[in-house]
């Protein structure tokens, strides 16, 4: 009885020690959480990003500052590689002496370019606008999508612009074997079956279909060797491809035929 006694005082010092111990890493203070300075400049982008999603703000004071749209105003709308031209060295020239504006954002996708479509192209009361996007649908960056998703968005921006008298270009998508950043999406037959797709919704809809990827593709899905940066974005060589059936599309428009 006594060993029994013994025994049994011993096992509940044993757990009110234990218990102790936890009720002291409870009440304990936490260590302090170390931040990397990568890692908060990715939390900074990202607050931003969640502030202006559709990056309404890019352009707002270009916008202010335009004035009153001349004859002929065309607005190029579209994603980095719209972006890009004229601004990006090695790209070449902008359409110099054109009243062209250019309102491409990089990196948009589709879903974002629909939001700020009446501040960047509506508002600034364009005789036509040039839509080139789908390829960062494609490469997920903002979230994953399907072909639909993609084709839905091209429907309302051509609708927006069809209500409010702006008459419609809608781009093909530019080659992609692969993106630099994102490998392995295997981006070429995606591209080419919204290409596929964005040609026979401009037929039965009445828009102008520009092809940039029939002049720019390569025997892979890619881009030609020469025409471009990364195999994505275009260089001088590739601008100077994609310029002149720009403003073959932009006259045809225009002038109704």
């Amino acid at each position: 009885m006594k060993a029994f006694c013994i025994g049994l005082t011993a096992m509940m010092m044993g757990l009110a020690q234990e218990g102790m111990a936890q009720a002291a890493a409870q009440t304990a203070p936490a260590a302090p959480v170390v931040v990397e300075r990568g890692t908060s400049d990715q939390i900074a982008t990202m607050e931003a990003k969640l502030a202006d999603w559709p990056q309404l703000g890019r352009y707002r004071a270009e916008n202010a500052a335009l004035g009153p749209a001349e004859s002929g105003r065309v607005v190029f709308y579209g994603d980095s590689i719209t972006d890009g031209w004229g601004r990006r060295p090695n790209t070449g020239e902008f359409f110099p002496g054109k009243p062209y504006v250019n309102r491409g954002i990089s990196g948009q996708t589709t879903p974002q370019m629909v939001v700020r479509f009446r501040q960047d192209v509506i508002d600034l009361h364009p005789a036509a606008v040039v839509i080139l996007a789908g390829t960062n649908d494609v490469a997920g960056n903002t979230g994953p999508m399907t072909p639909e998703m993609t084709e839905d968005n091209f429907r309302s921006m051509v609708d927006l612009a069809k209500a409010n008298g702006i008459r419609v270009i809608v781009s093909s998508i530019t080659p992609a074997a692969d993106y630099p950043g994102r490998k392995g999406l295997m981006p070429a037959p995606k591209i080419k079956a919204l290409n596929d797709w964005l040609k026979g919704y401009c037929v039965t809809h009445s828009v102008t279909y520009l092809d940039y990827y029939s002049a720019l593709v390569d025997g892979n899905g890619g881009m030609k060797e020469g025409t471009s940066f990364d195999g994505v974005h275009p260089n001088a060589t590739g601008y100077a491809i994609m310029g002149p059936l720009a403003q073959a599309a932009i006259d045809r428009t225009l002038s109704g035929k």
